[in-house]
């Protein structure tokens, strides 16, 4: 299987708790919402974090996996963070129906876009 080709995404990142959706804007154009039983998490342009934030880190930068993945495909993920976990570079992982995103501390993105691109990934 080739590798896969990953896209950078543009702005800087936050991960953070919210109490509640109301001051999450919901018309922007970049937001995940997770929520369990046991917290509500957001992770959204830094831009765009609300208030109401009851833990919150900055600091992030992410790219995609390009395209639709197929929920037949396998080591998709495992791949990339294990490269990544090679080098030292811990990571944020958010999937959503189409495909996933992988989040990296600031400091390591240029150099885990290296780490991947040495490893045979395009990045767009």
């Amino acid at each position: 299987m080739s590798k896969m080709v990953l896209k950078k995404i543009e702005h800087k990142l936050s991960v953070c708790k919210v109490t509640d959706i109301s001051e999450i804007d919901l018309n922007t154009d970049f937001y995940f919402i997770g929520k369990t039983d046991e917290e509500l998490s957001l992770v959204c342009k830094t831009d765009d974090t609300p208030q109401n934030t009851t833990e919150r880190e900055d600091g992030w930068r992410g790219f995609r996996i390009q395209g639709i993945l197929d929920f037949s495909l396998i080591r998709i993920l495992s791949e990339l963070t294990g490269i990544l976990a090679e080098h030292k570079i811990g990571i944020f992982a958010v999937s959503t129906y189409n495909t996933d995103y992988i989040l990296v501390k600031e400091e390591n993105f240029e150099r885990s876009l290296e780490v991947l691109i040495t490893e045979g990934y395009t990045v767009i």
